[in-house]
């Protein structure tokens, strides 16, 4: 069965490129790729042309996921696939792949309505090792991860978003289930994957935004702790606590960003166990800042 290998590369609009630019080296560690493009640049975090493109359009909040296949004959069977099920689904132009620098692209939207794009042959760049925007004690962990993971908001129930992603190969499925006082019964969050990640995207929690937060993983601890002082020193209001999570492990912690949602940066995940389990809880940490969540907003 055909199915999508990763979540390649994801694009945000947002109100002020600068502000996004200076975050994003000073504070995540990515580098900044500007070609010269009016109200556009992009974000690397390894040899891949980028894998987040900022426009400042002003929604500040998410635009597309764009999800990889394998190749060619895997593209064509995906697109097959889609159509046979109902889903309405355009092949882009030449252009809008060179666009997003890919060999082939084609455009649909979840059960949500919100866009996605699906694709095969990312431009990979191995002349041009990554270079982060400030120092780092490893590099971020992507792989045949992708680039993290994401919780998004959706509209139509987890039935028929799960059926949705299961089109694209994903699996998964209900992992927290957390009682909250004076509430009938728990809050769930739903996860799905769709290679050794624990997650790609996860759904649930209410919001304005398409997406709640942005995980980027790296390859060692201390730069966990090394960001953690950075957003501290920086003044950037911290939204939960480092803590370790139940179903992924990921020791982590929360902040927001120049858009008013979060970013996570997290290391140490296990891989993903293909199996049905749920918690109530995570391991240990992860305390909100309940008046911060609240405000959603900040200035860098």
């Amino acid at each position: 069965m055909v199915q999508v290998t990763e979540l390649g590369y994801m694009g945000l609009g947002v109100k002020s490129l600068n502000d996004w630019k200076d975050y994003a080296t000073k504070i995540l560690g990515l580098e900044v790729a500007d070609e010269g493009e009016a109200g556009r640049c992009y974000l690397r975090m390894d040899y891949w042309h980028h894998r987040i493109i900022l426009e400042e359009d002003g929604t500040d909040d998410l635009n597309f996921l764009g999800f990889r296949v394998a190749g060619v004959e895997e593209f064509r069977e995906m697109h097959r696939k889609l159509t046979n099920a109902g889903i309405d689904v355009r092949i882009g132009s030449y252009e809008e792949a060179a666009d997003r620098r890919v060999i082939e692209v084609m455009k649909l939207k979840d059960a949500s309505g919100f866009p996605i794009e699906i694709f095969h042959g990312p431009q990979v760049q191995s002349d041009k090792p990554f270079h982060p925007g400030r120092r780092m004690h490893g590099r971020f962990k992507t792989g045949e991860g992708g680039l993290g993971h994401l919780i998004q908001k959706e509209t139509v129930g987890f039935e028929k978003t799960y059926e949705f992603y299961k089109l694209l190969g994903m699996r998964g499925g209900v992992e927290y289930r957390i009682p909250f006082p004076g509430l009938d019964k728990p809050f769930d969050l739903m996860f799905m994957h769709c290679n050794t990640r624990d997650h790609t995207v996860a759904f649930g929690p209410p919001g304005e935004k398409r997406i709640n937060h942005l995980m980027l993983e790296v390859e060692s601890f201390d730069d966990v702790g090394l960001t953690y002082e950075i957003v501290r020193q920086a003044g950037i209001p911290i939204t939960m606590m480092p803590g370790r999570h139940a179903n992924d492990h990921m020791y982590s912690f929360y902040f927001l960003n120049p858009s008013g949602f979060m970013c996570e940066v997290g290391w140490g995940a296990r891989e993903a166990t293909h199996q049905s389990e749920y918690y109530q809880r995570d391991t240990y940490g992860h305390e909100q800042n309940e008046e911060v969540m609240k405000k959603g907003l900040m200035e860098v």
